[in-house]
């Protein structure tokens, strides 16, 4: 079974998944991204919203060929052949897994940047997440975007 997230449960967490916001613990003064209830060091549960610059560094790269894709990405990795998954280090210091969606191969130390981008569909319905790029796609990407 792959990575299913119920409806209802995808729904509770698009602010804060498209617009990369994590939380900040009053407490210890650590940054905490995906949200949760309370701080993951030290249990506290006096957080407040903190948003993340969305920028980081590649800290480690895999590629998932069509055999080893979850079920929701079966189909693309059938068309598309094999898919980079990375794990990046924020700039605020956490590391998160998601897709590498950039031009040229990822490498580790490589500067990359958050982007929106569709993940898959399931149930009917269009999930959306974060995806890398490096830092200089990005601001090409963001000039192309502007000017069309």
């Amino acid at each position: 079974m792959g990575a299913h997230i119920s409806v209802p449960m995808y729904q509770r967490t698009i602010p804060e998944r498209y617009a990369m916001i994590g939380q900040k613990c009053n407490s210890c003064n650590r940054i905490i991204f995906p949200h949760k209830a309370s701080c993951p060091y030290c249990n506290s549960t006096d957080l407040d919203k903190f948003k993340l610059s969305g920028k980081g560094e590649i800290y480690a790269v895999t590629s998932i060929a069509s055999g080893g894709a979850p079920p929701e990405f079966a189909e693309e990795s059938r068309v598309r052949g094999s898919y980079f998954v990375v794990i990046v280090k924020l700039d605020e210091g956490m590391k998160i897994i998601a897709r590498y969606s950039g031009k040229k191969n990822p490498e580790i130390g490589m500067k990359v940047k958050y982007l929106l981008r569709k993940i898959y569909d399931e149930e009917g319905v269009i999930r959306y997440g974060y995806k890398f790029v490096p830092e200089l796609e990005y601001a090409a990407k963001k000039i192309t975007e502007t000017v069309e």
